[in-house]
C-alpha cells in the first residue's frame, strides 16, 4: 500500500510539473504575443491587419492587454459614434429611469409606451442580476453594475427602434472587461448593427431562416452524419443556435474561451460564428449521435464545463466553410435568393 501511495505521488507531481511547465511557456506565449502586437502591429494597423502573418497570430488568440484595442478597431465604428454622444445618450436614459421612480406617466416622445418602457427597464435590471453571476461583479453592490445598467440604458434610448433584447447584457458586459466604458458603447452600439446581430435581435425571422438555412448547407457538407441524426428527430438549428448567436456564446462557453472565440470572430466576422457552432457540434458528434431530441436540445442548451480552447479550436479548424466552390456569402445570397423564388411561387397574389 505505501507502494501504490507513493507511485501516486510521484504520479501528481510530474502531472503538477507538466501544468506549469505548460502555464509558463502559455505566458511567455502571451508575452511574447503582446510585444509584437503593440510594437508592430497596432501602430501599422491598417497595412498589417489582413496579412497572414498577422491572420495566424490572431488565430491564436489576442492577448488580453491589446484585446480590447483590437476588437475595438475591428469591429469599426461605422455610426460614428462619440464619447459625447454617449453621454447625450447616458442622460436621457438618467431622466427616463427618474421619471419612472417619480411617476408612471410621461410624454411619449419616441413612440414606445410606457408599459413598454417600463417592461424594458425591468428586463435590464433582471438580466443584470443574471450576467456572469458566478463572477459577483455585474450584479447589485459589484464593481461594474452601474456601468452595465448604463451601457445598456443608454443603448435603449440610442436606438428605440431595437430597444433590449435578453441577451445583450452579456454582450456588453464582455466589452465591459475589455475596454472602457464610452469605448464599450461604441463598439457595443457597432457590433449589434452589424446585418446578423440586427437580424436576431429586431426578431427578423425571414433574415434568421436565411442564416439557419446556410448553416444546414455547410452542416451537412461537414457533419453529414449527425446531420441526418438531426434531422430523424426534426431538430432544427434555432433550437440551440438561437442562444449561441444572441450572446456571441459568452453565455454558453467559458468566459476565457468565449473571449477567444471573439477575437476570431472579430476578424472574420458573422461567418465566424457559426463555424464555432460546427466545431462544438464537431466536438460533441460521438456524444450527440447516441441521444434522441430532448437529451440533444439540454446538452445543447447547457454545454459541458470542462471544454477546453485548444480541444474546440481544434474541431473549428477542421471544418471547412466552403460548400462545393461557394464560400459562406455566396451560399448566403444563394439561400436568400432560393427563399425569395419559394415566397413568389407560394404567394397567394402570384396565383390568382
Amino acid at each position: 500500500m505505501v507502494a501504490e501511495a507513493k507511485k501516486r505521488e510521484i504520479k501528481e507531481a510530474h502531472k503538477r510539473k507538466r501544468i506549469m511547465k505548460e502555464r509558463f511557456k502559455q505566458e511567455e506565449s502571451i508575452a511574447s504575443a503582446m510585444v509584437i502586437w503593440i510594437n508592430e502591429i497596432l501602430p501599422n494597423w491598417e497595412v498589417m491587419r489582413s496579412t497572414r502573418r498577422v491572420r495566424e497570430l490572431w488565430w491564436q488568440g489576442l492577448p488580453p492587454s491589446v484585446r480590447g484595442k483590437v476588437w475595438s478597431l475591428a469591429v469599426g465604428n461605422e455610426l460614428n459614434i462619440t464619447p459625447e454622444l454617449y453621454e447625450i445618450f447616458l442622460s436621457r436614459a438618467k431622466e427616463r429611469w427618474k421619471s419612472f421612480s417619480e411617476s408612471s406617466s410621461e410624454n411619449d416622445t419616441e413612440g414606445l409606451s410606457v408599459a413598454d418602457r417600463e417592461a424594458s427597464l425591468e428586463l435590464i435590471k433582471l438580466d443584470i442580476s443574471r450576467t456572469f453571476p458566478s463572477l459577483y461583479i455585474f450584479q447589485k453592490g459589484g464593481p461594474y453594475h452601474d456601468v452595465l445598467h448604463s451601457i445598456l440604458g443608454a443603448y435603449t434610448c440610442y436606438r428605440p427602434d431595437v430597444g433590449y433584447v435578453q441577451g445583450m447584457s452579456f454582450i456588453a458586459a464582455v466589452l465591459i472587461l475589455n475596454l472602457e466604458e464610452a469605448d464599450a458603447f461604441i463598439a457595443f452600439a457597432n457590433l449589434l448593427n452589424k446585418p446578423c446581430q440586427l437580424a436576431f435581435f429586431r426578431v427578423d425571422h425571414s433574415m434568421m431562416l436565411k442564416y439557419f438555412a446556410t448553416f444546414e448547407v455547410f452542416f451537412e457538407e461537414n457533419l453529414s452524419k449527425l446531420f441526418l441524426h438531426f434531422k430523424s428527430y426534426n431538430l432544427t438549428p434555432d433550437i440551440y443556435l438561437i442562444d449561441w448567436i444572441f450572446t456571441l456564446y459568452s453565455k454558453s462557453l467559458p468566459l476565457d474561451l468565449a473571449c477567444r472565440v471573439w477575437d476570431v470572430f472579430c476578424r472574420d466576422g458573422e461567418e465566424f460564428l457559426f463555424r464555432t457552432g460546427l466545431g462544438i457540434l464537431r466536438l460533441y458528434e460521438d456524444i450527440l449521435l447516441q441521444m434522441d431530441f430532448i437529451h440533444i436540445a439540454q446538452f445543447l442548451t447547457k454545454l459541458p464545463e470542462d471544454i477546453t480552447s485548444e480541444k474546440l479550436f481544434s474541431c473549428i479548424a477542421a471544418i471547412q466553410m466552403q460548400n462545393s466552390t461557394r464560400k459562406w456569402t455566396q451560399v448566403f445570397a444563394s439561400v436568400a435568393k432560393d427563399i425569395k423564388e419559394g415566397e413568389k411561387n407560394t404567394s397567394p397574389a402570384l396565383k390568382s
